[in-house]
Order: C-alpha cells, then structure tokens, then sequence
C-alpha cells in the first residue's frame, strides 16, 4: 500500500535527541529557542514562540488577543476541527464565510460575514495553499480586524512575496504528518513585540521569570526533545517540499484531461507547499469520491478524506451559542467531492506511475 502520508526521521534527528537525552535538560531549553530562531527566519518575522501542539498555537495566538465574550472571529467552515475549538476555548464567538476554488476563504464571502462584532479575521491555509491574503489583509485594516493564519499545514509556503504566517499571528502544526514534525508540537510567529511577550508568558504559567507571576497563564511549552526532532528538518525543508512540488507536477500532467476530475490549481503570487494533494470528484466523474477512495484502497494507493462534513455540521456544535451557523454552499458542495493523493517526498516514481494508473483505471 502507497500511504497517503508517512514519517521519515533520518539520522540527524536521533543524533541531535540523543544529545538531548545526554544533556540532561530535556524540559524547554536551548535547543527550543534555536527552533524558535530557525523558524522564525524561515517565515520572515522577528518573534517564533514554540508551544506543546498545534491546537495550542490557535488558543494562545487568540488568548493574546484579550477577546472578550461576544467577539466573533471569521473562519472557514472546510477545516480541521481544531480550528473551531480553538475559538471556543478562546471564549470567543465563530462566523463562518464561504470557501472559493482555491479551498480557501473567498474574500468577497468574508466581507458578507463582518459585523459590529466581529474583532478577528482567521484564514486557514488548507492543504500547504496559502489564502489571498492581500485582498483579507485590505478587508482586515477596513474593519480593524486583528490576523491569525492557521498555517498549520503551510510550512514555507508564500504569498505576495511573503511567507505564510508573517500577515499577523502565525500559527503552525507539527503534528506527526506535517511537512516538519515532533509528533506533536507548534510554534507562533508574529512581528509585534507585545504579542511575543505575551505568548511567553501564557505559555509558562504567566511567570517571566521564576515565582514571579504577571498573569493567568497555562503549561504550553515545548520540550527540547520535540524540538531536536525538528531543527534537522528544517534543514531538509527546502528540498523535501522540491520533492512534493514535482510530484504534485507529475499527477497534475499523469491526470489531466478525465472526465469529472477537477485537479487542484496554484493561483499567481502563491506558492504552494503540498502538504496534501487534493482532487474534487465531481457529479460528470464515471463514479463519486467513496467509491474511487475504496477503489484506490484495492488498488493499493492509499488515500484521505479531507474533511468529510463542515466543521460545525456535528451534533456537539449544532446548540452552541457560540457558533453561528449559516449557509456556505461552496463548502458544503466540497465536502462531498474532496479525496487527497499522495504526494509526499517519500513517493518514488514508480510510486506515482502506480497513483496515476490507478485513478485513471477507474475513472476512465
């Protein structure tokens, strides 16, 4: 079975976790804040703040915001969950804009959405695309929307000449699966001076420096061992998402032109880092998305569905006073069409001809 994701750990990350062990210290340390550095270089920003996990990045990033009961903040519906729960950790109230071509916010859709409450704009950069963010940037000064960007599955990835997570707060996921990983893990980049300091503080216990406590605060912090797992794949970055690039090349040009088969596209001025290849099997295909997923499967090409309902369509938020539920037919059409390719740097070419056979074989 070709997997639709996999771990690789190479050398570099057992020498350096080795050295950690060795140390002694393997509680937040030196080897967070030389992540921390890396990371920060990488996007273009002055402050990167390493926190436990992804869903944390989201609830700190928010939580420095001060919201208070009421603030809505304006996401994508077509997400992972933790997202939405981010929010609702938050305190803070979601309002949901539809999604455009690109599985991103549509711009003119978010300024549909905007009311007297609204106080945070949060575009997600599904799949390693990273939104339009010019034009929600321009939306977001009209209304005096403070930013933060789920980059969660965008690590490198540009737009407008910048790199995704330097337009407000940054937030990134090194889950295991991501483009870099500590098995669980994230990091928020910022360029302001008064959010960083915030963030440090809210991630350890409010305390900036021992028994010394300025506010409420909470156990976010990163260990130097996740962090030793990904400073040598920074170091790879750069050819590994090379490597997805031209893979994601190779399926686009092995599956053009089938019938009912809409192939992912990278808009102008965007540069896409793939953490997933995403294809929409429409109503023309010769069969729907469930079946070609279940076809692949007997195939052995591995596939994903990402994401199978809206984020809000479960009974756990269909109540909830803090979830604003209104139509995004964009999305909800999406949901019923989306299946994800492999496309990671572990693929071989003889991987990809099997990918490419296989899809083909089954819808033409």
């Amino acid at each position: 079975m070709i997997p639709i994701s996999t771990v690789q750990i190479g050398e570099e990350e057992q020498k350096l976790v080795l050295e950690v062990l060795r140390s002694g210290h393997l509680a937040q340390g030196p080897r967070v804040a030389e992540l921390e550095q890396r990371f920060a270089e990488l996007v273009g920003v002055r402050h990167a703040v390493a926190v436990n996990n992804g869903t944390t990045s989201l609830v700190a990033s928010l939580q420095a915001l001060q919201l208070q009961p009421g603030d809505e903040v304006i996401t994508s519906p077509f997400t992972f969950v933790a997202t939405l729960n981010a929010i609702l950790e938050a305190g803070a109230t979601v309002r949901f804009a539809d999604i455009g071509d690109d599985f991103n916010l549509d711009p003119e859709q978010v300024r549909s959405r905007i009311s007297r409450r609204s106080k945070v704009l949060m575009p997600v950069h599904l799949y390693g695309l990273p939104a339009d963010m010019p034009a929600l940037m321009q939306i977001a000064q009209e209304h005096e929307l403070a930013i933060v960007e789920d980059a969660a599955q965008a690590h490198g990835a540009r737009v407008a000449g910048r790199g995704a997570g330097s337009f407000g707060l940054g937030s990134f996921s090194f889950y295991a699966t991501k483009n870099v990983t500590t098995g669980e893990g994230g990091i928020i980049t910022t360029d302001d001076d008064r959010l960083a300091d915030s963030l440090r503080l809210l991630r350890n216990q409010g305390m900036r420096a021992r028994y010394q406590y300025e506010i409420a605060g909470h156990n976010y912090r990163m260990t130097d061992l996740q962090a030793a797992l990904a400073i040598p794949q920074l170091d790879r970055l750069a050819d590994s998402t090379a490597r997805r690039r031209m893979n994601a090349d190779r399926l686009i040009s092995g599956l053009s032109g089938i019938e009912g088969l809409l192939l992912p596209a990278v808009p102008e001025g965007r540069e896409h880092v793939w953490h997933q290849f995403t294809v929409r099997v429409t109503d023309s295909a010769k069969i729907g998305r469930d079946e070609l997923a279940a076809a692949l499967t007997q195939r052995g090409v591995g596939s994903g569905i990402y994401y199978p309902r809206l984020v809000h369509d479960y009974a756990c938020y269909r109540d909830n006073p803090q979830v604003i539920d209104e139509p995004t037919p964009a999305a909800a059409r999406v949901v019923t069409e989306v299946v994800s390719l492999p496309v990671h740097p572990a693929l071989s070419d003889p991987d990809l001809d099997q990918i490419i056979a296989a899809v083909r074989s089954v819808l033409t």
